[in-house]
């Protein structure tokens, strides 16, 4: 990983501490959102730390495991990073479902936070 550009090392650092997080205890990746994050989950908006902390809280199952396929951090001019993430979960006894979760990162006073959050399952109905 040392031969990788900073952005990307910590885009991926930064996606596996929170997935390990939100798989062990889904309020813990609160710490890392702002009051002023937005979170788009299956197309419905929350604004604000404490609207999005009590979405993922709320979400129906007891148990999760994720397991990253692949994710794709890149630099942005306003030394942000955003990071894309193609994801399997198993939640609680359902079947294995894939996902794409986007993370745009901004450094404040030296720790990375959520600037917004897009989480989308990828079902497809080809009926």
């Amino acid at each position: 990983m040392g031969d990788k550009p900073v952005w990307e090392q910590t885009g991926s650092c930064f996606i596996q501490h929170y997935y390990q997080l939100f798989d062990n205890d889904r309020t813990q990746p609160g710490a890392s959102y702002l009051d002023a994050t937005c979170l788009t989950w299956e197309g419905q908006q929350f604004q604000g730390k404490a609207a999005t902390v009590e979405k993922l809280s709320s979400l129906p199952f007891q148990k999760i495991q994720d397991s990253i396929t692949a994710q794709d951090p890149q630099p942005r001019s306003d030394s942000c990073i955003i990071s894309m993430v193609v994801d399997q979960l198993k939640a609680d006894e359902d079947p294995v479902m894939g996902f794409h979760q986007m993370f745009p990162l901004k450094n404040i006073s030296d720790a990375w936070v959520h600037t917004n959050d897009m989480f989308r399952l990828a079902l497809h109905n080809f009926g």
